[in-house]
């Protein structure tokens, strides 16, 4: 039984998703300007090339804040569980949280936190 409702899920996946987006492109209103085309920047127009680079500390500091994100979602169902599952939970949530910590500190040695 387990082959067969993972391909019906599969497939009801993929028509609900190839349905919406037809559906979505049959019934949205269409509209071609040349208005429609240009950058727009805080409803003014942009002054210089509009594609510009920026530095991988942005994108490191960004993953950065990911990490940490997750990791509080994933200490907040912990928390609440923690008086059923006992010392177990609190061993594992420590090994995760030093995981963590080793991430920072990696991330710390390497000044992906220094913000120029």
């Amino acid at each position: 039984m387990g082959s067969e409702a993972i391909i019906v899920f599969l497939i009801a996946g993929i028509v609900l998703v190839a349905g919406a987006n037809f559906l979505s492109n049959l019934i949205s209103h269409k509209s071609d300007n040349p208005q429609k085309r240009e950058p727009y920047e805080s409803g003014m127009t942009t002054v210089g090339p509009t594609w510009v680079q920026f530095k991988v500390g942005y994108y490191l500091f960004a993953i950065l804040f990911l990490i940490f994100d997750v990791e509080v979602a994933f200490l907040i169902p912990w928390a609440v569980v923690f008086k059923d599952v006992g010392s177990v939970a609190f061993i594992e949530i420590i090994i995760f949280l030093v995981i963590l910590g080793l991430g920072l500190l990696y991330a710390w040695k390497k000044e992906a936190l220094k913000w120029e």
